[in-house]
């Protein structure tokens, strides 16, 4: 099979695989134990948090170890929005959030918090205009992902941040599908909490990091627990955390976007060349595209079909989100992006991997002319 859904999740590492067996067979303690074996293993533990926050140029005493994404966001909009309640419970996410900011936001919703989702324009950014103009005093939290993950558009954190500094709001930012991609340095600074996740960066699927800025004055989601510095309970998953964080030392040694955008460029040159006006291609600006996820429609085919004949003829891609793939409901970047219903499930995502080959991407184009020119000539 040839994969085109490095999206939603990635093979592990080598590397971070075999340390994640030496770790579960020589660091096998409870990291809160207090004897010679727990203490050995806690010492690991707070040694694969500073390495990852040298990574990210953040203090480690803000980063918290997570079972991955969801979890990650769970514990962020909800703690940030629940320390702030006093000063106000208006919170404010982007209308392309992950499922799980979604999930979050009507819980808040629930406690009675107003939640405004803000959508996305034509070219799959956050509309800064509607941000600014959904401001109030109540506003605590807003939160907007870094890098779509059905599209690849980069949204501008620089300029939504100085919109909130103003007003003394925070902002959190979902980082998943941006780490391991590009340098987060200049983000990390600037945000008050983000998420991120290993199995999207060739480590182990279950873990994944929160970081809460350690100057705000915030309380655990959930008080009285033990791990984690109170943020989270059950014992810490030392092995995938140790995988998580090889894995992340790898994929920051070198970020391969001349790789992606020619891989890219090979696609839809291939594309445009045998479909030309018989697809609609979501994107952003170049400087705000990530170049390694494509999403696009080919006129008149349902996505799902696509991505099944695909299946079937040894290509894998997929229809958007893999967190919401059992949902027939519409993708929500189209949705955000006021995209017709019709056009909206016409969608499909391909994303490219490190290991992806040239001569892969050109045979994917091919496959989903053939695939077109044979359901135009089924339904003559």
């Amino acid at each position: 099979m040839n994969y085109f859904d490095y999206a939603a999740s990635t093979p592990v590492d080598a590397e971070s695989l075999r340390i994640y067996q030496t770790v579960s067979e020589e660091f096998w303690g409870n990291p809160s134990s207090l004897h010679d074996i727990g203490g050995k293993a806690q010492n690991l533990l707070s040694k694969c948090r500073g390495n990852l926050a040298t990574m990210l140029s953040i203090p480690a005493k803000g980063i918290y170890f997570t079972s991955g994404g969801t979890e990650g966001n769970h514990l962020a909009l909800v703690t940030l929005a629940l320390s702030r309640r006093t000063k106000g419970k208006h919170i404010i996410i982007g209308g392309a959030e992950h499922s799980s900011l979604h999930s979050s936001a009507g819980f808040l919703k629930n406690l009675g918090f107003t939640v405004t989702k803000i959508p996305l324009g034509s070219q799959g950014l956050i509309d800064l205009e509607r941000l600014e103009a959904s401001l109030s005093d109540e506003t605590t939290v807003v939160s907007i992902g870094h890098i779509n993950g059905e599209i690849g558009t980069i949204q501008p954190l620089h300029a939504i941040k100085e919109l909130l500094n103003r007003r003394h709001i925070l902002l959190h930012s979902d980082m998943v599908q941006s780490f391991g991609k590009i340098d987060l340095t200049d983000f990390t600074s600037i945000v008050d909490s983000f998420t991120i996740s290993s199995h999207k960066i060739y480590g182990p699927k279950g873990v994944g990091a929160l970081y809460i800025n350690p100057a705000l004055d915030v309380s655990p989601m959930i008080p009285g627990q033990t791990h984690e510095d109170g943020f989270r309970g059950g014992t810490v998953n030392l092995p995938g955390i140790a995988g998580f964080v090889t894995a992340a030392g790898r994929c920051l040694e070198s970020f391969a976007t001349p790789h992606y955008q020619e891989l890219r460029t090979a696609f839809l040159t291939q594309l445009n060349d045998r479909l030309d006006g018989l697809y609609t291609l979501y994107e952003g600006p170049l400087h705000a595209q990530l170049p390694h996820v494509i999403g696009l429609s080919i006129h008149g085919i349902e996505g799902q079909w696509l991505m099944l004949e695909c299946n079937r003829r040894g290509m894998c891609i997929s229809t958007g989100s893999a967190c919401a793939a059992e949902s027939q409901d519409m993708s929500k970047t189209l949705q955000s992006m006021g995209v017709s219903q019709r056009a909206g499930k016409e969608f499909i995502r391909i994303s490219f991997g490190r290991d992806t080959r040239t001569e892969q991407a050109v045979a994917l184009a091919h496959l989903l002319s053939d695939i077109h020119a044979a359901h135009r000539s089924a339904l003559t």
